[in-house]
């Protein structure tokens, strides 16, 4: 047999992908379910990602706000809060205050506070915010894999800790990288199958982070906000893995969020083209980016609930027949209705229409729905100010521009009189967009 062959054979046959969000490992409580899950997933390899630890995510963010606003007091209570909640974790898992862990954290939190003390951080001639922005939040994998890891082999499961950057290789677009399939393949396929045939023990596990990856220069990139999913898919998808599960607080793949519709549903099966328009109008519970490389190499994705192991959840596959047994919302907050028009009331023509699609990539800010009348083009966005501000600068420069802030996007997948009404009733549309099968509409 051919080495590729038996390679995607061995891959095929035995390796499944497994991704633990921020909500699993968001304590020391959350760190043990995790290990049990682990421990009775089955004997076969296993490859592990997870992300940092609750919302260390947005504490690195604000760590990162407080220091390019040059405020040092806050620096150092960002700072202080973030190393007490990882740190409190590690005591209460492990007794030994000398165990190897708490060095290779407290290194890990060095290098964090080392790099913003360099004070080379926002210098725009030089690399700008999404660069720096990238190299400090990537800090919260890398912690968190660093603790489960060490768990892991202090309760007699075998691990091996593998630097993602090390094995996902992208471009330099930073906070939204894309991939190198061939070169991440290739590192992928060379570092982590040999690393399993070396070690043959029941139940071992690879583990690694989500999110983040390198350029060729070296530098620490991300694949987008909540990317660990993706990071998941890569890696399935370059391991011909069997399947991938992905574990949430969730029963599974809802029709809608459980905070905001009591009375929602687990969706048991989905097709990858539902998945994939869930994903893109925005539903949390799987990154948009995710479906193609499992539907590509047609991989089962589950969507399970860490907090009930033993419930089935949702799988998402190769359904050809497939009957929605009820409407499914999406919500998507904090948007920005933006409407521009030509100064001179002359007509929205494709030529304003491509000008406006230009200036909207260069400053990569993604049209959730949009819609034009004679003399205006309308444009649903997030409001992430370190993009939606400048663009609306620049768009002034040539456009009369208005905005609306604070608003919801809701998204109904095959939707229904009653469906619409139980999202518009008592609200104000600012704007609606209706096809076959979806219904979109911006409320106030």
């Amino acid at each position: 047999m051919k080495p590729v062959f038996l390679f995607r054979y061995f891959c095929r046959m035995y390796i499944n992908v497994f991704k633990f969000g921020g909500a699993s490992v968001n304590s020391a409580a959350g760190i043990k379910n995790v290990a049990e899950i682990l421990k009775k997933s089955g004997s076969g390899p296993l490859l592990v990602v997870v992300s940092a630890m609750g919302k260390t995510t947005n504490a690195l963010e604000e760590l990162l706000k407080n220091y390019l606003e040059n405020d040092p007091l806050a620096v150092v209570e960002s700072y202080g809060k973030l190393w007490n909640f990882h740190f409190s974790i590690l005591e209460a898992l492990f007794a030994d205050i000398n165990h190897p862990v708490f060095g290779e954290v407290d290194s890990l939190f060095n290098q964090l506070r080392g790099y913003i003390r360099k004070g080379h951080l926002y210098t725009p001639s030089l690399h700008g915010y999404d660069f720096e922005y990238d190299q400090v939040v990537s800090y919260g994998e890398l912690i968190s894999s660093s603790i489960l890891h060490h768990y892991l082999v202090s309760r007699g499961c075998p691990s091996g800790l593998f630097d993602v950057r090390d094995l996902i290789r992208t471009d330099s677009t930073f906070r939204d990288a894309r991939v190198d399939w061939e070169v991440s393949g290739k590192l992928i396929q060379k570092a982590i199958p040999g690393y399993f045939l070396d070690h043959p023990e029941p139940g071992t596990i690879a583990l690694t982070q989500g999110f983040i990856g390198r350029d060729a220069e070296g530098n620490t990139t991300t694949l987008g906000r909540e990317g660990s999913d993706f990071s998941a898919a890569i890696f399935a998808w370059c391991l011909h893995a069997r399947e991938m599960t992905i574990w949430k607080d969730v029963p599974g793949v809802m029709n809608a969020d459980p905070k905001l519709m009591p009375d929602a549903v687990c969706l048991k099966k989905l097709p990858y083209l539902e998945a994939i328009e869930m994903a893109y109008y925005g539903a949390s519970v799987i990154h948009p980016k995710t479906i193609k490389p499992l539907q590509n190499a047609n991989i089962v994705l589950k969507v399970r609930s860490f907090l009930y192991p033993e419930q089935e959840g949702t799988s998402v596959e190769n359904i050809r027949e497939w009957k929605i047994p009820t409407p499914i919302f999406i919500r998507k907050q904090n948007q920005m209705l933006i409407s521009i028009s030509p100064r001179d009331f002359s007509f929205i023509l494709e030529e304003n229409l491509s000008e406006i699609f230009r200036i909207l990539a260069s400053f990569r800010v993604k049209v959730n729905v949009m819609q034009n009348s004679a003399i205006s083009f309308s444009i649903c966005v997030d409001n992430d100010p370190q993009k939606v501000g400048p663009l609306i600068d620049y768009l002034k420069k040539d456009y009369e521009t208005r905005y609306n802030e604070g608003l919801d996007l809701f998204t109904i997948r095959h939707y229904t009189n009653d469906a619409i009404h139980r999202v518009v009733a008592k609200r104000k549309i600012m704007m609606e967009l209706r096809s076959r099968n979806t219904l979109q509409v911006v409320v106030k």
